[in-house]
């Protein structure tokens, strides 16, 4: 079954035929029959390129994918043919030619900077934490598949930091889902979304968060136990978190709730000792 993600990369695919064909019917013939070296050609592309004339660099690169395949410069001129993609914003047939590139030449020592700049597409699609986040993911995927698979290179840095500001993105809009929910009054939902950011979202700062928004819900329905196992996770995997005063706080409030509460010993031993009593009346 075809995802979405690969209907949308076929689309633009068949976009960028489309186009490529209406660009060569419309070059004048002696441009397209002109019988230039390949190395040439690239030349000329690349000088357009570094002019900035990223429109005309497109077109140049474009007939070299397609008439020097075989090439030495073929994957030179894909990858600039992306960078160039790039450096206009058009992100999404970018990222479709940075594929292209790693698809077809994959033994090009310029794949791992493909693979960067494909992260960087989808980084740059990210939109606020409110909004749809699929581009924030697909960033993260691919940024994360740079890392693992090129741990070396120069931009891991980069990758990596961008990585954990993607993810906090994640963690803020399920941090904003479960605080939604709970103002609402929908408590099952708030807990689940809480839950969410602590187990996914760990090394985020949403995790103690969550543990302290949690444990708030929890004791505004008067489930003082369960609290206190939320508040004591808070403290001992966050001991040093700006947020102790307010966990301590928490803390010594279920304390003094639970003092208050009958243990769960007193309550069995008291259900035994009345059922026995109810017997021995009934006996007698």
């Amino acid at each position: 079954m075809m995802t979405k993600e690969s209907s949308r990369t076929m689309k633009y695919g068949l976009v960028l035929t489309i186009t490529t064909l209406f660009f060569l019917a419309g070059c004048g013939s002696s441009e397209v029959v002109t019988n230039l070296p390949p190395e040439e050609r690239f030349a000329k592309a690349k000088q357009l390129f570094d002019d900035e004339d990223y429109l005309e660099a497109i077109n140049e690169f474009t007939v070299i994918t397609l008439q020097y395949q075989g090439s030495s410069v073929a994957a030179d001129a894909q990858f600039y043919l992306a960078e160039a993609r790039f450096m206009r914003h058009e992100y999404l047939l970018a990222s479709y030619e940075y594929q292209t590139l790693k698809r077809n030449m994959g033994a090009s020592s310029r794949v791992p900077e493909a693979q960067y700049k494909l992260g960087l597409c989808f980084y740059n699609l990210s939109p606020k934490s409110r909004l749809d986040q699929q581009y924030t993911k697909k960033a993260i995927d691919e940024l994360q598949a740079y890392v693992e698979y090129y741990p070396n290179d120069a931009r891991v840095g980069d990758a990596t930091e961008k990585i954990r500001e993607l993810t906090t993105r994640l963690a803020k809009k399920e941090y904003d889902s479960a605080e939604l929910y709970a103002t609402l009054d929908y408590h099952k939902a708030a807990l689940a979304y809480y839950d969410n950011v602590i187990e996914k979202y760990h090394d985020t700062e949403y995790a103690p968060l969550s543990y302290l928004g949690k444990t708030e819900l929890l004791m505004g329905r008067k489930k003082y136990r369960e609290a206190k196992v939320e508040i004591t996770r808070f403290l001992d995997r966050f001991p040093n978190s700006v947020l102790r005063s307010r966990g301590d706080k928490l803390n010594e409030q279920i304390d003094s709730e639970l003092k208050s509460l009958p243990s769960v010993n007193d309550t069995t031993s008291g259900g035994a000792s009345n059922s026995s009593n109810a017997n021995l009346l009934r006996t007698n």
